[in-house]
């Protein structure tokens, strides 16, 4: 008999066991458990269709469909999940752990399979996903800062140091503004974002203070979960200072590889609250390949963006301070001796 397991428990199965999402591949792409291979029961086709059967005849119909599409693979399944997983020990789990988790369960127990089903299914999983943002215990440490000061760049050295990072950009697939997408793989799905995200926090010891680069909360397409949005408003915030000048320099280095076409396209975004006049000497300066004058048009525009929402930031404990011309390695020692008094 098939074993089943609630969500709770999912986490410390996953050391022995390899996890199956018997979904469609579309139900997939919407959004899956992190650590989940996907192995459909139906194509995204034959689930229409056995719906629609469902819907307009009767239940009963609809089951001899889908054991008619079913019959001939149930081979290749087998099959595939021991390519998948050759010790033969998995946790199946469908929409709500129904009849095509059950049905796939019992085939890979059929043959041999150490096999346990995921109660509730992905349903499940999401419910607690979106619970565990607001229940879960941790402390963040926000670095802020205006464009082109290089917080990526410096939190990412700070975990080289042994800090702790959520990097939202890098599981956001993009920087956070106009510019932000390029360079960038496509965008997971708000729903996907939100598991990777919650899957990022696990990761980490929620003991020991996190820092996250302070971001509004929609990255490009995606948006932080309500759960962590309200931790992240609620922690302190240490707003870097560092000149135009080499803001200027740091903004060059990060797009100076990337397609002109692309910058062009992003300018374009902004035109209307960069003003006609601004927009025309931007892409006038990237036609003659001045970086330096393009970035400074861009960065004078989002100055003006982030001191107004610096003004209506309600972080309980704002930290201002001026890094001055100092260097990354200088900046980052400051930051570590600064947060063990915060």
């Amino acid at each position: 008999m098939t074993k089943v397991i609630d969500i709770q428990c999912l986490r410390s199965n996953l050391d022995t066991h390899t996890l199956l999402d018997v979904r469609t591949p579309a139900e997939f792409e919407k959004g899956h458990i992190p650590q989940a291979f996907n192995l459909p029961l139906f194509t995204n086709e034959e689930r229409t269709l056995v719906g629609t059967i469902y819907k307009q005849e009767s239940p009963e119909a609809a089951m001899k469909k889908g054991l008619e599409l079913v019959g001939p693979k149930m081979a290749w399944y087998v099959e595939v999940a021991e390519q998948i997983c050759p010790d033969k020990k998995v946790i199946v789990h469908c929409w709500r752990g129904g009849k095509r988790s059950k049905s796939l369960a019992w085939l890979l127990g059929m043959a041999g399979f150490d096999t346990l089903v995921l109660n509730g299914g992905y349903k499940a999983y999401r419910q607690f996903v979106q619970a565990s943002f607001k229940s879960l215990d941790y402390q963040l440490l926000v670095l802020g800062g205006r464009t082109g000061c290089g917080k990526t760049q410096l939190l990412r050295a700070l975990k080289k140091q042994g800090e702790q990072l959520l990097d939202l950009e890098a599981l956001a697939r993009h920087k956070g503004s106009a510019f932000g997408w390029i360079g960038e793989e496509e965008q997971p799905t708000v729903e996907q974002f939100e598991n990777n995200l919650y899957q990022a926090i696990l990761e980490l010891n929620l003991s020991k203070h996190i820092w996250v680069e302070n971001e509004s909360r929609g990255i490009g397409k995606v948006y932080l979960p309500e759960g962590f949005w309200g931790k992240l408003k609620a922690a302190p915030l240490i707003n870097i200072q560092r000149p135009f000048e080499q803001r200027v320099q740091i903004l060059i280095d990060t797009y100076v590889h990337d397609s002109k076409d692309d910058l062009i396209a992003s300018f374009q975004k902004i035109k209307k609250r960069l003003g006609g006049l601004q927009l025309k000497e931007a892409l006038d300066a990237l036609e003659q390949n001045d970086l330096k004058t393009a970035a400074a048009i861009a960065l004078r525009y989002y100055d003006k963006t982030y001191q107004y929402n610096l003004e209506k930031n309600k972080a309980p404990e704002i930290y201002n301070i001026d890094f001055g011309k100092n260097e990354e390695n200088a900046i980052v020692e400051q930051l570590l001796n600064f947060c063990k008094q915060v």
